[in-house]
C-alpha cells in the first residue's frame, strides 16, 4: 500500500520570510548551541515547539524524504507555515515557492498545496485567486485562529470566536463558491467553533487539523493545563463529546495528524530517540479510536505533520503507531487505506502521480 502524507511543512527560514526567520538567521550569525538557547525561550514557546532545532534550518523535499524512511509515501499535502511576507497577496507567495520546489524526482509528489489566508481580512478573494492563480495544486487555505484559555499555551489568538465573526463568516463565502477547502486548526476548545462554522457551510468541506489538538491531554503544559489525571480525563471527555457533536456534519473530515506534537504533553526524548511505537500507542489509541467511532474511516486521513512532530518521534513510528491503535480497533485493509492514501486523494483531488 502506498501513502499519502496529507500533512507536512516545507519552509527555508533563511531564504524566505517566516516568522521565525529572525531565529533562524540569528543561530547562522551566532554560533550558540542550540539547547542552550532553547532554556531562554519563553516557557509556552518550548513546550510548544519541544525541540527548535527543526526551526533553524531548512526543510525541503530531500529531508523529508530521509525523514519518511521506509513509509512508502508517494505525494503528500503541503500546509501553510507562518510565511510573514508584506501585502494583501503575499501569502499566495508561500504557494507559488512551494510548487517549484523540486518534488516528484527522487522525492515523493507533491500533491496539494493548501495556503494561507484570513476570511475576515479585506481582499480575501482576490487572494484565493492569486492563490490559484501561483498553482494548479492549490486546494484551499488554513487560517491562524487558534486560542486557548490558558495564557500559558502557546496561541495565536487571545480570544476564542475568530471563526465565528460576522467578518469570518462573511468572508468564508468566497472560500465556498470556489469549491475549495478550509484546514481548522484549533485548540480542543475551539471545536464548538469549528461545528458552527460548519452548519453554516453545510456545502464547504472543512477539514479539522490534528483531531482538535487537546493540548496537555498527555501531561503537564501552560500554568494549569493537565497538570494532574483529574484535568487530563475532564480534558479527554470534553474533547470527546465536542468532537463527537462535530463529526455529526458530513461536511467535516478529521486529520489524524499531529498526535506527537509536544504541547499535547508528550515528554520530549533525546533528540534523535524518537518516542518507542507502544508508548505511543499507549498515548493515542483511546483518540484514534474514538475518531474512528464517530468519523468513520472514510473521513479520516493521516498526516505526518512533519517536521513539526519531528522532536517526539519519526514518521515511521508515528505511522505505526496509527495504523496500529486503528487496527486494533476493528480497522481492516480496506479502512487503512482510506485513511493512509484514498481519502487525501478524494478531499484534495489528488491525482498526479
Amino acid at each position: 500500500m502506498t501513502v499519502v502524507d496529507a500533512h507536512i511543512h516545507q519552509w527555508d527560514p533563511l531564504t524566505t520570510p517566516r516568522e521565525f526567520s529572525g531565529l533562524a538567521k540569528l543561530f547562522q550569525r551566532v554560533p550558540v548551541p542550540i539547547d542552550w538557547a532553547k532554556r531562554l525561550a519563553p516557557r509556552r514557546d518550548r513546550e510548544f515547539v519541544g525541540d527548535p532545532e527543526p526551526f533553524v534550518h531548512p526543510y525541503l523535499p530531500a529531508d523529508y524524504r530521509t525523514d519518511a524512511g521506509e513509509v512508502p509515501v508517494e505525494a503528500i499535502v503541503h500546509i501553510e507555515v507562518e510565511w510573514s511576507g508584506s501585502g494583501p497577496l503575499a501569502a499566495a507567495e508561500e504557494t507559488r515557492w512551494v510548487a517549484g520546489l523540486p518534488f516528484g524526482v527522487d522525492t515523493p509528489a507533491l500533491g496539494a498545496i493548501i495556503g494561507a489566508g484570513d476570511p475576515a481580512a479585506p481582499g480575501f478573494a482576490e487572494l484565493l485567486d492569486a492563490h490559484q492563480l501561483a498553482s494548479p495544486l492549490f486546494r484551499g487555505i488554513r487560517t491562524r485562529v487558534e486560542s486557548h484559555p490558558d495564557s500559558g499555551v502557546r496561541a495565536h489568538n487571545k480570544a476564542p470566536g475568530a471563526l465565528t465573526s460576522p467578518q469570518f463568516l462573511d468572508g468564508f463565502g468566497a472560500l465556498a463558491e470556489r469549491g475549495l477547502s478550509f484546514e481548522a486548526w484549533v485548540y480542543s476548545q475551539q471545536l464548538p467553533e469549528v461545528t458552527a462554522l460548519a452548519r453554516r457551510y453545510p456545502d464547504a468541506t472543512i477539514v479539522l487539523n490534528h483531531l482538535g489538538t487537546p493540548a496537555g491531554i498527555f501531561g503537564p503544559v501552560g500554568k494549569n493545563t493537565g497538570h494532574n489525571p483529574g484535568q487530563r480525563r475532564e480534558l479527554f471527555v470534553q474533547w470527546r463529546d465536542d468532537l463527537a457533536a462535530l463529526a455529526t456534519h458530513a461536511n467535516v473530515v478529521a486529520k489524524v495528524s499531529g498526535l506527537m506534537m509536544p504541547i499535547l504533553g508528550h515528554p520530549v526524548p533525546p533528540r534523535g530517540e524518537p518516542t518507542p511505537v507502544p508508548v505511543l500507542l499507549e498515548r493515542i489509541s483511546p483518540l484514534l479510536q474514538h475518531a474512528l467511532d464517530v468519523f468513520g474511516a472514510d473521513r479520516l486521513l493521516w498526516g505526518s505533520n512533519f517536521p513539526v512532530d519531528k522532536p517526539i518521534t519519526s514518521i515511521g513510528n508515528a505511522a505505526e503507531a496509527v495504523a496500529t491503535a486503528l487496527t486494533d480497533h476493528g480497522a481492516d485493509e480496506k479502512a487503512l487505506e482510506q485513511v493512509f492514501r484514498v481519502n487525501a486523494q478524494r478531499i484534495y483531488h489528488v491525482d498526479n502521480f
